[in-house]
């Protein structure tokens, strides 16, 4: 449109323009950058890939809300002793004045946090812990599903070898049980209340046929609501008892781990309901590098990018 070659303005934008060349993290830009400034006493930890699936530890500052003066760091990998050294570099009374930490349950954040942020109250992130009760439900789903899959095999076998037509259930909403088990799944990730009507229909069914799969969404939905009440920590601490009680009568394998993996980030896990902090704001600026990736068509320089990064939120 401007009659300007867009190689070589890139070029010139790198080269000159963007003082990129002059950039004082630029020696080291690859393996991290870090801007102490931005230290806030609430921040994020949490992980993302720039490009081939290269892990990158981010931490950001909750009060920028993702603008300008989140970043705090960004570490290439995610071995805590490689992202400890670095975050080290920070001064450490800056380092203390850090009062709350949001991250997920990985041991290896847990350790980083630990190790540079003393004063900080650690908070597991409640969508991590909802996420892999939903993920207990759709285990169960599946299992059934595959299940329903290999019998439905099995029926147009025996028809083909007596050369019969097959005889498969069709429920009344017009799924045979194959369909029923594959057409739910978006149905268990959401509450009941917020169903469309032909979700609702194919919900009782389901529920009628596998009761256990009913059993495994309430449990779910039960974690949900104890996190959605806005509860002291001591009920939360009774709820959630409770609903510990309902997972070993229940007996499925899959909740009875994520009730084990509760229990051994309970104290990190209840401190949510202190000032009811989450990771959005990581998951949140996350997206906002993806994006920013996409629009770039993928990273190739990634030095150059994390500058560009910088720009825009440090």
């Amino acid at each position: 449109m401007y009659g300007i070659n867009g190689k070589k303005f890139r070029r010139q934008y790198k080269k000159s323009l963007s003082e990129f060349k002059d950039w004082n993290q630029r020696s080291h830009a690859e393996d991290w950058i870090i801007f102490p400034e931005n230290c806030s006493e609430s921040l994020s930890i949490d992980e993302v890939a720039l490009s081939e699936g290269e892990l990158y530890t981010v931490l950001t500052s909750k009060i920028a809300r993702g603008k300008k003066g989140s970043i705090v760091a960004i570490i290439k990998g995610t071995k805590s002793e490689e992202v400890i050294d670095r975050l080290l570099k920070i001064n450490r009374k800056i380092r203390l004045n850090v009062k709350e930490l949001t991250l997920d349950m990985a041991g290896s954040m847990k350790l980083i946090a630990k190790r540079c942020f003393p004063s900080a109250i650690q908070v597991v992130d409640r969508f991590h812990v909802q996420k892999l009760a939903t993920e207990a439900v759709q285990e169960i789903r599946i299992k059934y599903r595959w299940e329903a899959i290999d019998t439905e095999n099995e029926i147009l076998k025996q028809a083909k070898a007596k050369r019969i037509k097959p005889e498969i259930q069709v429920f009344s909403n017009g799924d045979s049980r194959k369909q029923l088990l594959a057409r739910s799944r978006y149905l268990l990730y959401k509450s009941h209340d917020k169903w469309t009507k032909n979700q609702a229909e194919r919900a009782e069914i389901l529920f009628s046929e596998y009761p256990n799969l009913e059993k495994a969404y309430n449990l779910s939905g039960k974690l949900r609501r104890i996190y959605n009440q806005n509860t002291l920590k001591s009920v939360a601490m009774l709820k959630l008892a409770h609903w510990f009680n309902e997972v070993e009568e229940s007996g499925f394998k899959s909740f009875s781990i994520l009730k084990n993996t509760i229990t051994n980030h309970y104290n990190d896990t209840l401190n949510y309901f202190e000032k009811r902090s989450t990771n959005a704001s990581a998951e949140s600026f996350n997206a906002k590098i993806k994006n920013f990736r996409i629009q770039l068509r993928g990273v190739k320089d990634k030095a150059f990018f994390l500058f560009r990064l910088s720009k825009l939120f440090a």
